[in-house]
């Protein structure tokens, strides 16, 4: 068994918690459908958000609403970099999965230009 990462990235529509709380639950939930993940095959996950995002800790919904009790998790400011997306939460999930697993990154909202301008 190996570990791999699945990247993901949301745009949120404002700077609140219930907002944080539906981008969180909407992108990893999605992460977690499409790579057919559940916790036990979890490593550990990494979120990062931009600087206009400090309403809430992303793995705080995680855990609660998705019952990712057991996942390590850590929250990190996003590098500040002129023109980049705002109001934008990026998550990387390292999974243990097989060395043929071929992971689907998962890119929602205005989120999904990062894949075509980055």
């Amino acid at each position: 068994m190996i570990s791999k990462g699945i990247r993901g990235a949301i745009t949120v529509d404002e700077n609140s918690e219930a907002a944080i709380k539906s981008a969180v639950v909407q992108l990893l939930g999605e992460i977690l459908r499409r790579n057919n993940l559940s916790e036990g095959n979890l490593s550990h996950i990494i979120f990062t958000v931009t600087s206009d995002l400090d309403a809430a800790f992303p793995a705080k919904f995680a855990r609660i609403d998705l019952g990712l009790k057991k996942t390590a998790m850590m929250c990190y400011n996003e590098a500040v970099v002129k023109f980049a997306l705002p109001l934008c939460l990026r998550i990387m999930v390292v999974a243990n999965c097989s060395e043929d697993f071929v992971p689907e990154f998962v890119y929602l909202k205005g989120a999904e230009m990062l894949r075509e301008n980055y």
